[in-house]
């Protein structure tokens, strides 16, 4: 094992000591982070999507801001704006908080979709254009968005531009009575110090993120993931053509991208220098689930874009 793996463990335990039972979140947002890949989380409020994002924060040794969207909020509150300086008579610019290494996009789809654009180009290009000058993000830059589901009441869906920027798409769950009965027990306990300590530095980051990209995936993987992601355009291309009634749009290269990425940060964070299969069926889901646009005949008919993601898996074979 090396140093990266034993550093990133601890990063993980380290969590932990705050955040219960979301060992699998925590993990996706170090693939995200490790990979330059931004990362949407959706559940219900109450189930500590913010308080997860914060923690990794604080154990990381980068700047980290936090912005709650909300139906009023502005494009310029986000990225900033032009000035006028009386003093000197000239504008000078604002900027934002988006000028940090982690953004925490609190509720994204509380605000309309002019707001939520205004985070596409920092995204995509790690850049802000305030008036007519541009201005480079500092590396890493991720973006860590929550977002409640839809039918709650108040909420704008999100473009499908902007749900293709994010690598992933967690849909975070109930914890069980157990870890709700610790959740409980500690987070009513008024003498708890949720002291926490610094693990990770920025150079500490960029090593991790070379050794990931250092992590062999052979050639009949890659054909494996372009198969899969093409199987969600074109599922009759495997058999599978009562799916073909279901899908609007499937994913995108974009989406081949993320998974190869994705598929060997799943690989280094399991001790590994190399992708196995199971690598890309563990990503899968959280990588495709956001990017497949179904009709209003598979939304008659409660199909999700999990069962056809599922269905799809089961028929694709990888060739060695």
């Amino acid at each position: 094992m090396s140093s990266n793996y034993n550093k990133v463990q601890k990063v993980v335990d380290e969590v932990s000591k705050i955040v219960v039972g979301q060992d699998y979140m925590i993990k996706r947002l170090l693939m995200g982070l490790f990979t330059q890949g931004h990362i949407l989380l959706e559940g219900v409020p109450g189930l500590a999507k913010t308080l997860t994002v914060n923690t990794l924060a604080n154990v990381l040794k980068l700047n980290f801001k936090r912005i709650q969207f909300t139906p009023d909020l502005l494009p310029s509150d986000v990225i900033g704006t032009m000035i006028y300086n009386q003093k000197k008579s000239i504008f000078e610019v604002k900027k934002g908080p988006v000028f940090s290494h982690i953004i925490l996009a609190d509720e994204i789809n509380r605000s309309p979709a002019k707001v939520q654009s205004a985070l596409l180009e920092s995204m995509q290009e790690r850049q802000v254009t305030i008036g007519d000058e541009s201005f480079k993000l500092d590396l890493p830059f991720l973006v860590l968005a929550t977002q409640n589901p839809i039918d709650q009441e108040g909420t704008y869906p999100l473009p499908e531009a902007q749900r293709d920027r994010f690598m992933m798409k967690l849909n975070i769950s109930y914890p069980s009575k157990d870890e709700e009965l610790k959740i409980m027990q500690r987070m009513s306990d008024l003498n708890f110090k949720n002291t926490i300590k610094t693990i990770l530095t920025k150079k500490d980051i960029n090593s991790i993120q070379n050794e990931i990209n250092k992590v062999s995936i052979s050639e009949s993987i890659e054909k494996y993931i372009i198969e899969l992601v093409s199987a969600t355009r074109n599922p009759s291309s495997i058999d599978l053509d009562d799916l073909e009634n279901y899908i609007s749009f499937g994913a995108s290269p974009r989406a081949s991208i993320n998974l190869s990425l994705s598929s060997r940060a799943n690989a280094f964070l399991s001790g590994r220098d190399y992708v196995m299969p199971d690598d890309v069926k563990e990503v899968a889901n959280d990588v495709l689930n956001h990017r497949i646009i179904l009709n209003y005949e598979a939304e008659a008919e409660g199909i999700k874009s999990d069962y056809i993601i599922k269905k799809i898996l089961e028929k694709v074979e990888i060739n060695s």
